[in-house]
């Protein structure tokens, strides 16, 4: 088993903690450390991260995939469309080094809120119940990159641009 799927905690927390550290190196660079960054307590309304900046109050679930992976859904929680600028970041990083090689964005300019995902597919679990039976689970969203978030999901290769997506 590699290490990526051994520890993919870890590495997810990992991926996190240095994506919170260059918004917060490009907010001292360039915005007089204007960003401030929370998180939630309790994980059940779709988001890993609060960042407001100048105002502006992002609520952003982060989602990581490496470069070579086949990935091209990810899952959203309906409640994060009720948050004041929700938007979901998607991380591509290099396997190896873990440097950062694109930022996918899901979401609306600063202030709107996330597009409505209500008619999208609903997500099912991952592991069968007793019986086998994959149930639903009502409450995420199933985003597929080639048909949804083409046009909805911009790409972005700097930080400058999610800077400018948290509202400055």
């Amino acid at each position: 088993m590699s290490k990526n799927n051994e520890h993919s905690s870890y590495r997810e927390k990992l991926i996190e903690h240095l994506f919170v550290g260059e918004l917060l190196k490009l907010s001292w660079l360039e915005h007089e450390c204007g960003l401030e960054i929370a998180k939630p307590e309790v994980d059940n309304s779709g988001y890993d991260i609060i960042a407001e900046c100048y105002g502006v109050v992002r609520h952003i679930q982060l989602k990581t995939s490496h470069t070579f992976s086949s990935t091209s859904l990810q899952k959203v929680h309906i409640k994060l469309a009720d948050k004041p600028s929700g938007c979901v970041v998607w991380i591509i990083f290099d396997e190896d080094s873990l440097k950062f090689k694109e930022f996918l964005f899901y979401g609306e300019q600063a202030g709107e809120p996330l597009p409505n995902i209500d008619n999208l597919k609903v997500a099912k679990h991952t592991k069968g119940n007793k019986d086998g039976v994959k149930n639903e689970r009502p409450n995420i969203r199933v985003i597929n990159v080639s048909a949804h978030l083409s046009s909805a999901l911009s790409y972005n290769r700097s930080l400058a641009a999610h800077s400018t997506a948290l509202g400055r």
